[in-house]
């Protein structure tokens, strides 16, 4: 519906763009502009399209969110965002910034379907949604939709409405079901206009006159702005109307509307000549479409569908001409050849001809049950041949008036096509099970003669199986997916039509499986039909389901070539739209390096994202290690990854590090940020920053400064598995990437900002390239195998074109591009060694470049330069027209001053980048070399080529090592500051191990096929090789000393031990399982030690192999020579936690036995304490080899470890440093991830807040153990009258009924109360939350909160003013201290799930002086925000949830934007708060945490706070934290220190700054001091809160004068002279700097719920009593608190008598007090019981004295017998603990409820119960506060499931009553209220649980309290 607008119709159509979609178009959206136009689709992964309907191009996709579909879309006034709702099952509403793509907010839009959503013009940021028995009103504020439901009241029925249009103010018209217009004002319901049509209005409309509505009765009616009718216009009574006709859309402009029906037609009136309405566009209807026939010789097709209508088009008109009904569905169609007779076959197997001419009918025949599926006439005329489901074909003679001639019977199956011969002698079939047959005609027999069949020539052909059509067919289906085929045999193509809506056309005949096609794509689902008209221009197809006729139009191919201002099909989806998805024959065979990287797979079995987070025990070693130097470069399957910086050094990357080599000195410095492989690098146009990409689940960009080797941003969240290619805009701005998922996602970044723009499936094949046009950033473009596509952005999504190769060659799989001197021109290198040049889409020429691939090409500015697997490097012109100079990589051009040796001649290129009059090349061989332009040539770094490297070996003396590899090349390095390699060998096997004899004069190498040889070890001549195994030799050992045995161990679980001397085997060790893994001698070369992959320890004896047993305790103490082995107890601690899917592959011990280095699969080096004894012991890890580290090796002084990578192919050096040594550069080591098990320290209110469980309002349950049945869902006892079957006349005549309340301002007149407003809260929300006061307006006014309000208090004049916007508690609470944002305050509050419904985690950002709301965040931290904090410029949040995983999050406040979240903590965090001077920079505090982030683009990085530089500090719980200049933190520590931080390394310890915890801490920006607050007890010298120096060195210690014994300070804020204080006592006192005075604003109770509750009875003072153990005096009219009595114990209820002069305390522990309110003193006391007083009661005459317990009883006093307080009496039979009572007016009667949801009466002073309800009905009451009763039925709500009512007051004048509940609610009814779910308004403001609640004298206020909140005071207007 709605999906009809003005905008110029295309009719040509050649192309359909902008229906690219395989799926229906369900919605349509106009731009108020009305040239742009949104759609959007069904489909699983469903998008949006907003396109320009005079151009049809796309402009912006918006994409990723939506599954299954789109249901609505509608824009706002000025078209700058646009909202949709989707169709899964949470018909989830999006609001999208379109043009950028970018989506703002998203919420659950409702349970069931949403039909229409509509901005609301007259009022900004207001929506309107409605649907299935619902409307909501919308309003978007920050990130957040908030929903409120429409009220349907008593106005109208709740239904379904289908359509709405919003007027002004706030008034919104909607269509309802049953025809009704309802009136909405604001969310109330207000009128219906009934009977506006006879059924559904489908369709609204509003324009500048009016409204136009359309409905299911067919009618159109136009109304005024005021919703007055000014004319109706019925369809179904004009010329083209028809019974049944229904509108499904309308829109008005002026005097034409636009009218849209269900049976697919386009109408528009003009309003003068309304019975004329004007046919744009139709179609068929209901059902499928299947039939269509060609005219033979005019433009004319003819469709039938199962509507039962048949329509004749005209094609070149493009209109209907003809239409006519018949009596069944038609599901086939035919015309005579001579064009007068049309055949129509029907669904229940009869057949109909009509005359074309008029459409009469010339014969009917009903031979047949199936349905007709197929009808063909003679090309003679003279038959007509008839194919049913029947499985056989009737053939009729057409001039014998259709007389039945023959049958066809052979087929088993329903007959699905026909053709006949040219000479209407033969026709062939085709069938359901795909079978082909033929007939002689007319009789019908079956031929099988195969000579017979050959020289037939065929009339027409639409048969899908023969040989002419075997291409049609992908290689290897046999399905039945293609419903229609029709050939051009002039023309030599054909068309096909299948199921999956594409339209395809390929050459004819094609006779081999998988041809080459084009693909068009329009129709939604199945294409049923499709034929070319008679003179072969257009095709025709018709889909099923879409009920629509496509005209395609024929561009043949001579007339391609003047045609190329067609431009190709644009494709959001990859459809191949000009290639087939066939493999294409005539493609080259690829290159074989080509074909080997393709093959290559990144994934891996355990990514490190999944490795668990474990905790430890064992202290790390104190040692550590730093990356030294690194040999290798990855070229194998990376290319263009080296470039020069600025400076003059060179960037590349190898294994997951990224290098900046600095020439001339030869040394390295590293980007260690990643964690697995880097496959990519680009370097930004100023050569200063560099982007790379690596493998990883959700794998990440890097972009980081090679100046700093500092991380500027880090882009995730898009690729899986890893990012193959990277690419920088020319103006820096925008980073391009493409993925190796399966679809290879092209992903355009604002790198800095960490957005994604735009993203799109690039290719099911390898991408190799992506480059960003560098004229106009919005175009790239890719290169890949048979790949090459030109991308242009449209909003969140790309629009890829092919290249058109045309008629100059064929697609060829290219390897690189470059952009050229203009933004048109293109150049890209193919696998055959072509250049290829393209302008625009165009290919315009091919130059040979290279023999084999051209890998590498770069552009100059005045040429180019490229590279290939030929090894040259070649300089071109600027329009490759001649190639100037060629350099070939030669051994013999190596220049002396070389790092090593070149391998080979001529190496395959595979990176070039030209700088600093140098040409710098990398190689497939993992070189990087630096040609001069004069020829000559440098090696600058080498590694190892493509293969694993297992073998490493050190020399025992001098500083070199050996590598062997499967490469098979064997390697001699210099690991002394020349870092060069020395000496290389090629093997004719790879190898896997390698060892120096002792000496080191000779080297064994033991190589994959079971050989091993002993070589020389200064020029590697072989000196002896041996072949004794057949599998790889795994490990190879010399014999300490001289060297006497080698122990060469194999895979086929054997070590052979060899005499070096007379080269015998002299012993083979037998009894391993499984293949050897690693051997070490003993000191005396007598014992091996074998390890095995069976993760078996054994024990062989040299010489002869003999296994020996040894006990665990004998290993350690037995010297070894060495030790590499990985099992055994002493190694136990260095295998992780998940050691099944991985392995430790390596270790090796310092010569010292101190530190035991292992590699393990995952890339980790590690450094273990030795030995590493039980589970999991402490490490330092290192990252930088990218999968498996498969060797480490210590040098013979252990200055060096050396490691090698396993598949990344690299030799790491890294330096060994002993502790203490360290330089006080940061060690670039991860410490073992996890925390200490020593506890961080214990303090009570520190637990108290980490454990805290924060109640949700929504999930609230009851605060009372109650149990039996709710009031409201109670029997009603029958009174006494019914019982009695006694009818009262109406008009009694007895005496009227007694009131049941006694009222004592009868005087006045009474009047109901009609609002409550929030005047005054008493308290402060100290005992769980910090750093939440502050003062605003330079300390004129304070802010902080309570419950679910905050609270601005003005310090002059003790006035309150409230937010309450939030809808739970408030947690936390900030300033924004920036000038341009004063006065704006954030604050979290709980929430339950992270759903983005309304009752999510939510951040206000308000403006605290007018309460305005400015925005609201929701948020994924389930459970709540515990910490918010804004940024130096005041435009970023930072937040931190009560989630599991404490994520921290980064938000764009005034845009409602998430820029970033990640996961902060395990345990609790308490503060995070940024820098005062950064936007990036930020540290979080916790539980036993501490770290230090930094906010990269999108991501946060973070260090852990090093402790290592202190003796003996341990890592503590952290409680707040302050800064410093010079990068200096401070955080408050639960023991009282305060740690010191530069960077993020302590470097000293405030020793006992407060001598408990220091809960918080605030730098004051003016002048940088800081103040610290702690729990603490007030003493001569300390004090609770103090003021320290910037350095935190000296400090002014303040006594708080609260009376406390420890003052426990929760937060500080330092103001002009003055330090503002919140303490857990739920005080708030303002201390003066000068005289430290001390002056108290604000009070409340600190703990536990405030149970008790009581009004004077004649001033407006009340007393409340709480678990705290306080009776607390308040003075509403002075705003404070009066006086306080501590008692010692928890108190539960209070009570004033009723002169006032005496007060009741119940207690928790069954004791009561009477105190005199003059004195205070303590008049009596007494304890009866031991179970606490619920409810203490004086009767109205003063003379006794009710208690109330939870020993389900009541105790009566007579105080008239003096302060001794026995009792007199008590009440029995009370069914459960008691919550209420009251006293009648007379003090005769009491009335008590009790936890079962009973309420009983009880006389005074007996305590007998009274039973006969009469009597209860007439007793007046002096009070009443009871929950339960027939009189207060209505007071408990339908949600009452969980959560109780838990207290009520009816007012002094006894008609309205208040009550609270356990959602936090104030609730107002009317007195009394005996219907069930009473009216009321609602007050919000407590936080869940209130329990209790007053009126005070003369009802002018009424006084709640909250369980674990505070008080509050509301004013009454009455």
């Amino acid at each position: 519906r709605t999906n009809v607008g003005y905008f110029s119709a295309h009719f040509d159509l050649l192309c359909l763009d902008c229906v690219e979609s395989h799926q229906v178009l369900q919605i349509l959206a106009l731009h108020p502009e009305r040239v742009l136009v949104a759609t959007g689709q069904v489909g699983k992964e469903p998008y949006i399209c907003v396109w320009d309907s005079y151009t049809v191009q796309t402009v912006s996709v918006l994409k990723d969110v939506h599954t299954h579909g789109i249901a609505c879309l509608a824009f706002d006034l000025d078209g700058q965002r646009l909202v949709s709702v989707g169709l899964d099952s949470k018909n989830t509403v999006c609001v999208w910034d379109w043009r950028k793509g970018k989506l703002l907010s998203m919420a659950p839009g409702h349970t069931d379907r949403i039909f229409d959503i509509s901005w609301d013009l007259y009022q900004p940021n207001k929506l309107v949604s409605c649907g299935v028995k619902h409307i909501k009103f919308w309003s978007l504020c920050g990130n957040s939709l908030t929903p409120k439901r429409g009220v349907f009241g008593k106005t109208g029925d709740l239904q379904t409405i289908l359509c709405l249009a919003c007027a002004r103010d706030e008034v919104t018209y909607s269509g309802a079901l049953n025809g009704d217009i309802y009136v909405w004002k604001g969310i109330n319901l207000v009128r219906t206009i009934q009977g506006a049509h006879a059924a559904g209005i489908f369709s609204m409309n509003a324009c500048e006159e009016g409204f136009a509505t359309g409905g299911r009765d067919g009618c159109v009616r136009l109304w005024d702005l005021n919703f007055k009718p000014i004319t109706v216009i019925d369809l179904r009574e004009t010329d083209q109307g028809y019974k049944g006709l229904s509108v499904r859309s309308v829109c008005w402009r002026g005097d034409h509307i636009l009218v849209g029906t269900q049976d697919s037609e386009i109408f528009e009136i003009v309003v003068h000549e309304r019975n004329k309405p004007f046919l744009i566009m139709q179609g068929h209807c209901e059902g499928e479409l299947w039939a269509l026939a060609v005219h033979p010789t005019k433009p004319l097709a003819m469709t039938g569908s199962d509507d039962r209508s048949v329509r004749i088009w005209s094609l070149i008109d493009h209109a209907l001409i003809a239409r006519c009904n018949m009596e069944e569905p038609i599901r086939c169609a035919a015309v005579s050849t001579d064009g007068i007779h049309l055949a129509l076959g029907m669904k229940d197997g009869s057949f109909t001809v009509l005359r074309v001419r008029d459409m009469t009918e010339v014969v009917h025949i009903k031979d047949r049950k199936e349905a007709i599926h197929e009808l063909k006439y003679s090309p003679d005329g003279n038959f007509l041949a008839v194919g049913s489901n029947d499985s056989s074909v009737d053939i009729y003679g057409v001039v014998q008036r259709y007389k039945k001639v023959g049958e066809c019977v052979g087929s088993l199956s329903f007959i699905t096509h026909m053709d006949w011969s040219s000479d209407s002698k033969y026709i062939q079939t085709n069938d359901g099970n795909g079978k082909r047959l033929f007939y002689r005609m007319p009789n019908g027999k079956e031929v099988t003669n195969k000579e017979e069949l050959k020289g037939i020539q065929w009339a027409s052909w639409t048969c899908v199986s023969g040989v002419e059509v075997n291409g049609i067919w992908p290689k290897y289906s046999d399905i039945n997916d293609i419903n229609s085929v029709d050939a051009n045999f002039i023309g030599q193509v054909m068309v096909t039509a299948d199921d999956y809506g594409i339209v395809k056309l390929f050459r004819y005949p094609c006779l081999r499986k998988g041809a080459k096609f084009k693909k068009y794509l329009g129709h939604s689902a199945h294409v049923t039909n499709v034929r070319w008209s008679h003179d072969h221009q257009w095709v025709v197809s018709i889909g099923g389901a879409d009920h629509s006729v496509f005209q395609w139009k024929f561009v043949p191919d001579r007339k391609l070539k003047d045609s190329l201002h067609i431009a190709p099909q644009e494709s959001l989806v990859d459809s191949n739209s000009d290639e087939s998805d066939s493999d294409q024959s005539d493609v080259p065979e690829l290159d074989s390096e080509i074909e080997q990287e393709t093959q290559i797979t990144y994934r891996r079995q355990v990514y490190k994202e999944d490795l668990p987070q474990l905790k430890e025990r064992e202290r790390a070693p104190g040692n550590s290690i730093r990356l030294h130097f690194v040999h290798g470069y990855r070229g194998y399957d990376c290319r263009s990854n080296l470039f020069y910086t600025q400076t003059g050094e060179i960037v590349y990357h190898v294994a997951a590090v990224g290098v900046v080599y600095n020439r001339q000195q030869n040394t390295q410095r590293f980007y260690l940020g990643h964690d697995d492989d880097i496959l990519c690098l680009a370097i930004h146009p100023l050569k200063d920053y560099v982007a790379t990409g690596q493998v990883g689940r959700d794998s990440s960009i890097h972009i980081w400064d090679t100046e700093t080797i500092k991380p500027l941003s880090v882009l995730k969240g898009y690729h899986q598995y890893g990012v193959c290619a990277v690419d920088f805009s020319a103006d820096g701005k925008r980073l391009a990437s493409v993925g190796i998922d399966d679809n290879h996602t092209i992903v355009l970044w604002d790198w800095k900002k960490g957005e994604k723009l735009s993203a799109v499936r690039g290719s099911k094949d390898k991408i190799f390239v992506v480059k960003i046009n560098p004229y106009m950033p919005e175009k790239l473009i890719t290169v890949g195998i048979k790949h090459l596509k030109f991308w242009r952005r449209a909003g969140g999504g790309l629009i890829g074109r092919k290249g058109c190769i045309g008629a100059m060659g064929r697609a060829d799989t290219m390897m690189c591009a470059v952009y050229g001197w203009t933004e048109e021109m293109a150049f890209s290198g193919t696998s055959t060694g072509d250049v290829c040049i393209w302008r625009d889409v165009f290919l315009i020429k091919t130059v040979k470049a290279h023999d084999g691939p051209v890998f590498s090409m770069h552009a100059l500015e005045k040429g180019f330069v490229t590279g290939g697997k030929d090894g040259v490097v070649a300089l071109w012109d600027d329009t490759f027209e001649r190639c100037l100079k060629t350099y070939a990589i030669k051994r013999a051009a190596l220049a002396p001053g070389s790092k090593g040796l070149l391998l080979e001649d001529n190496p395959s290129i595979r990176a070039i980048s030209l700088g600093h009059g140098h040409i710098l090349v990398g190689t497939k061989n993992g070189e990087i070399l630096e040609v001069d332009k004069s020829g000559p040539v440098t090696l600058l770094v080498q590694g190892h080529m493509e293969g694993e490297v297992w073998g490493l070996a050190t020399h025992p003396h001098l500083p070199i090592c050996a590598t062997v590899s499967d490469d098979k090349t064997l390697r001699i390095w210099d690991l002394s500051p020349s870092h060069c390699m020395l000496a290389v060998r090629k093997l004719k096997k790879g190898g896997r191990c390698c060892c120096f004899s002792p000496d080191g004069k000779a080297l064994a190498v033991g190589l994959n096929d079971g050989s091993f040889l002993i070589v020389n070890a200064d020029t590697l001549e072989d000196l002896v090789s041996f072949q004794h195994r057949k599998d790889v030799i795994s490990e190879i050992r010399f014999s300490p000393g001289a060297g006497k045995y080698l122990a060469v161990a194999s895979c086929d679980n054997f070590v052979d031990i060899y005499n070096v001397m007379s080269s015998k085997r002299v012993g083979i060790c037998k009894g391993a399982s499984s293949y050897i893994t690693h051997l070490d001698w003993d000191v005396r070369g007598k014992l091996l030690q074998v390890n095995t992959g069976a993760k078996e320890q054994l024990f062989f004896e040299a010489p002869r192999g003999k296994k020996q047993t040894i006990p665990t305790l004998e290993v350690e103490k037995i010297g070894w020579a060495s030790w590499t082995s990985v099992l055994g107890s002493c190694c136990e601690g260095i295998w992780p936690i998940i050691g099944e899917v991985t392995d430790v592959t390596a270790s090796c011990l310092t010569s010292d036995s101190k530190v035991l280095a292992t590699g393990d699969d995952f890339g980790f080096v590690k450094l273990f304490r030795y030995p590493a004894k039980g589970k999991f012991g402490k490490f330092k890890r290192y990252v930088a080899h990218s999968t498996h580290v498969t060797n480490v090796r210590w040098t013979y002084d252990d200055s060096l470890l050396v490691t090698v990578g396993g598949a990344d192919t690299s030799l790491m050096l890294w330096t060994y440093e002993m502790e203490g040594h360290r330089d006080s550069r940061q060690c670039d080591s991860e410490e073992s991830d996890l925390d200490s098990e020593e506890d961080g320290g214990y303090d009570s209110d520190v637990t108290r807040e980490n454990e805290i469980n924060y109640t949700i309002k929504a999930l609230s349950t009851n605060i009372r153990p109650m149990f039996g049945i709710k009031p409201h869902l109670q029997q009603k006892e029958p009174t006494l009258d019914e019982r009695q079957g006694v009818v009262r006349p109406p008009v009694s005549r007895a005496l009227p009924q007694p009131e049941k309340l006694q009222t004592n301002n009868v005087g006045k007149k009474k009047r109901p109360i009609e609002d409550l407003i929030l005047e005054l809260v008493f308290g402060y929300r100290g005992k769980d939350c910090r750093n939440n006061v502050h003062y605003l307006n330079d300390g004129a006014d304070v802010i902080y909160h309570t419950a679910s309000i905050g609270i601005l208090y003005n310090v002059a004049t003790g006035s309150q003013s409230f937010y309450q916007e939030h809808n739970d508690d408030i947690l936390c609470l900030t300033v924004n201290q920036h000038p341009k944002f004063t006065n704006i305050v954030a604050t979290g509050q709980v929430g339950d799930s992270a759903d983005m419904s309304a009752t999510a985690p939510s951040i206000h950002v308000w403006d605290a002086m007018n309460k305005q709301t400015l925005s609201v965040l929701r948020c994924y931290h389930s459970k709540g925000v515990c910490s918010v904090s804004f940024s130096a410029t005041g435009k970023l949040l930072l937040s931190v949830g009560l989630d599991p995983e404490h994520t921290i999050t980064i938000w764009k406040w005034q845009e409602g934007a998430k820029i970033a979240s990640r996961a902060g903590h395990n345990q609790r965090i308490f503060v995070a708060e940024f820098r005062p001077d950064s936007d990036t920079q930020f540290v979080s505090v916790g539980v036993k945490h501490v770290r230090f982030w930094t906010l990269a683009g999108r991501a946060l990085l973070s260090k852990k706070g090093l402790l290592s530089s202190i003796e003996d500090a341990r890592m503590q719980t952290m409680l707040s934290v302050a800064f410093g200049a010079n990068n200096l933190t401070f955080t408050g520590t639960i023991s009282g220190d305060v740690c010191v931080w530069k960077d993020h390394v302590l470097i000293r310890i405030v020793a006992k700054a407060h001598n408990g915890p220091v809960f918080t801490m605030y730098t004051t920006l003016r002048d940088g001091l800081i103040v610290t607050g702690g729990k603490e007890r007030p003493s001569k010298e300390g004090g609770a809160v103090k003021l320290w120096d910037q350095e935190l060195k000296r400090c002014r210690a303040f006594r708080l004068e609260t009376g406390q014994i420890t003052d426990c300070v929760r937060s500080v804020c330092r103001g002009k002279g003055k330090i503002l204080v919140g303490t857990r006592n739920a005080e708030i006192i303002e201390v003066g700097e000068k005289n430290a005075a001390c002056n108290i604003l604000i009070n409340g109770h600190m703990d536990g719920p405030i149970w008790g509750l009581a009004t004077h009875p004649s001033r407006d003072f009340f007393l409340s009593a709480a678990e705290d153990g306080t009776v607390r005096l308040w003075d509403i009219a002075e705003k404070k608190m009066l006086n306080k009595v501590s008692l010692g114990h928890a108190a539960r209820t209070v009570c004033y008598s009723p002169e006032g002069d005496m007060v009741a305390i119940g207690m928790k522990n069954g004791e009561f007090i009477i105190l005199l309110v003059t004195s205070l003193k303590i008049w009596g006391k007494k304890r009866d019981r031991r179970s606490a007083i619920q409810d203490i009661r004086f009767s109205p005459d003063s003379r006794y004295l009710a208690v109330g317990s939870s020993e389900n009883a009541v105790d009566f006093y007579d105080l008239t017998l003096g302060p001794t307080l026995n009792r007199v009496s008590y009440c029995k039979d009370i069914p459960s603990f008691v919550i209420q009572m009251d006293f009648s007016a007379d003090s005769c009667y009491l009335q008590v409820s009790t936890g079962s949801y009973k309420r009983q009466v009880y006389e005074v002073p007996s305590g007998k119960q009274l039973v006969d309800q009469a009597v209860i009905d007439k007793i007046t009451w002096a009070t009443w506060t009871s929950v339960l009763g027939d009189e207060v039925i209505g007071i408990w709500s339908r949600h009452a499931e969980k959560a109780d009512v838990n207290c009520a007051c009816v007012s002094h004048s006894g008609i309205n009553l208040v009550t609270g509940d356990d959602f936090g609610m104030v609730k107002l009814f009317d007195f009394p209220c005996p219907e069930k779910f009473a009216k009321h308004k609602r007050f919000l403001g407590h936080s869940a649980h209130l329990t209790n609640i007053r009126f005070t004298s003369g009802d002018r206020y009424v006084v709640s309290a909250g369980g674990d909140d505070c008080r509050y005071v509301s004013a009454v207007l009455i």
